[in-house]
C-alpha cells in the first residue's frame, strides 16, 4: 500500500497517471495547496520541502518526496516504464530531466505571468512566453516520427504530458506543434492517464488538444 499525497497540479499528475498505470495499490491524500495544508507538520515529515507530490510506501517503509524521484523509485520498484538496457535508459533520464530542469519549471513560471498576473510584467510575460514556444519547439523536433519521447512509452512522457496539458494556461496553440498535438490526443486516450488526471479529485473535461 502507498499512501500518495498530492494536489491537481501537473506534478501531482505525474505521479497519479504513473500509480494508475501500474496499477499499483495507492490511498490519494489530497493536500490542498490553496489553503496551505502543505506546511502542516504531519505532511512536513513526509516532504520537508512542503511540496506535493509525495509517498509514503508502507512495504519498503519509504518515504520520497520531488516526483521525479517518484517516479523513479516506482518504476525501478516494478520494472516498468524505464527502460533496463543503458543506452535507453539514458534516454528516459534526459527526457525526465528536461522536464524537471526546463519544461515544467519554466512553464510554472508562464503560469504565472500570463494566467495569474497578467499585466503586471511585460517583460516576464515576454520572456516566458518565449521560452514556453522555445521548450515546445525542442519537444516537437523529439517527437517527429515517433510515438513516444523515447522508443517506447515511459516515465519521460508521463512526466511531460501533465504540463502540456495546461497549454492553454502558457498560451500555446497546440497546432503549431503537430508532433506534440498528436502525441498529446494519443496520451489522452489511455485510460489510465485519463484516471491519473483526476487524482484527487474530478476536476471536469480534460482540455482535448
Amino acid at each position: 500500500m502507498i499512501d500518495f499525497y498530492t494536489w491537481t497540479t501537473p506534478n501531482g499528475r505525474k505521479v497519479s497517471i504513473l500509480l494508475e498505470e501500474l496499477g499499483l495499490d495507492y490511498t490519494p491524500h489530497a493536500i490542498n495547496i490553496t489553503k496551505d495544508e502543505q506546511f502542516a507538520p504531519d505532511f512536513l515529515k513526509i516532504s520537508p520541502n512542503n511540496k506535493i507530490p509525495a509517498i509514503f510506501d508502507h512495504e519498503t517503509n519509504i518515504a520520497l518526496m520531488e516526483s521525479g524521484a517518484i517516479m523513479i523509485y516506482l518504476a525501478e520498484k516494478t520494472g516498468r516504464f524505464l527502460p533496463s538496457d543503458q543506452k535507453s535508459r539514458a534516454e528516459v533520464m534526459q527526457w525526465l530531466m528536461w522536464q524537471m530542469g526546463g519544461f515544467g519549471p519554466m512553464l510554472g513560471q508562464a503560469h504565472h505571468f500570463l494566467k495569474y498576473n497578467a499585466g503586471k510584467s511585460a517583460y516576464a510575460e515576454e520572456r516566458f512566453g518565449t521560452e514556453a514556444k522555445r521548450l515546445y519547439r525542442v519537444l516537437n523536433t523529439q517527437l517527429e516520427g515517433r510515438d513516444f519521447i523515447s522508443d517506447e512509452y515511459s516515465i519521460a512522457d508521463m512526466a511531460i504530458w501533465p504540463w502540456a496539458s495546461r497549454y492553454e494556461w502558457q498560451q500555446i496553440d497546440l497546432a503549431e506543434f503537430p508532433n506534440v498535438r498528436s502525441w498529446y490526443q494519443r496520451l489522452l486516450q489511455r485510460d489510465a492517464v485519463q484516471r491519473g488526471y483526476q487524482v484527487p479529485k474530478d476536476m471536469g473535461d480534460i482540455p482535448a488538444g
